[in-house]
């Protein structure tokens, strides 16, 4: 279940890209590159956002496989679920301090520091490091696709998930790289208010799948069983009534 909202969260959150990140990837360098030239440089540059995104995939998976062998999984799905309809639902305000994301100021202006250095260069390399630390900025979307990754339970599942939702977001910032002088800045902010729908929808998700319902694959039930040395290991039947 988890793993294809990921990509769909993807696919659907690239609208939010192209609403945030659009000027960033239409102000990339392209050192005078046409043709498959610009086309390998657009993609190194996806290419290493997706690879920042399954090295935060990983981290999270660690933490969550840690609280899942705990057998506190069904837990860990409804807490995140429940923030992600906190950051959606309250005034800015009151998010502003339940996610202190202002603490962070300081790393993004780092980071934007290193992009003008990189900016000036315009090779394929530099493209590709871009994306990976583009991938490092503060997002509510890729929060929310972290705190999908977190119910996964495990560290593949973490990583697959940021896989699927880096590779899902793809599309929408091709499109604005080969066309983006035609997304005016009305259309954009107006994709930005579908990105709380797609949101809503997988803490649902998360929501129902914590809730033990029994409902496959939307809430399957979960259980405890025996591993190979005894050790207890959680199950889940999320492909039958």
């Amino acid at each position: 279940m988890e793993l294809w909202t990921g990509i769909v969260l993807g696919f659907f959150g690239g609208l939010h890209c192209i609403g945030m990140c659009g000027p960033i990837v239409i102000a990339l360098p392209s050192g005078g590159a046409r043709g498959l030239r610009f086309l390998a440089g657009r993609l190194l540059y996806n290419f290493g956002r997706v690879v920042t995104y399954i090295l935060l995939g990983l981290l999270i998976g660690l933490l969550a496989s840690g609280i899942s062998l705990a057998g506190y999984q069904q837990f860990l799905s409804i807490l995140l679920g429940s923030l992600i309809l906190l950051g959606v639902l309250l005034p800015k305000k009151w998010t502003a301090r339940l996610f202190p994301t202002r603490r962070f100021s300081s790393f993004s202006a780092r980071i934007r520091q290193l992009w003008g250095r990189l900016f000036g260069k315009g090779s394929l390399s530099a493209l590709f490091v871009i994306g990976l630390l583009n991938g490092l900025l503060p997002c509510g979307l890729v929060y929310t696709a972290l705190a999908g990754a977190g119910s996964t339970g495990s560290v593949y599942g973490g990583m697959g998930y940021m896989a699927l939702f880096g590779i899902g977001t793809i599309p929408s910032l091709l499109a604005v790289s080969f066309a983006g002088h035609l997304i005016g800045a009305g259309f954009r902010r107006r994709l930005l208010k579908l990105i709380p729908i797609a949101a809503i929808l997988l803490a649902l998700l998360l929501i129902l799948r914590g809730l033990n319902l029994g409902i496959p694959y939307v809430s399957p039930k979960a259980g405890m069983k025996h591993g190979e040395h005894g050790a207890p290991v959680q199950t889940m039947e999320c492909c039958t009534p």
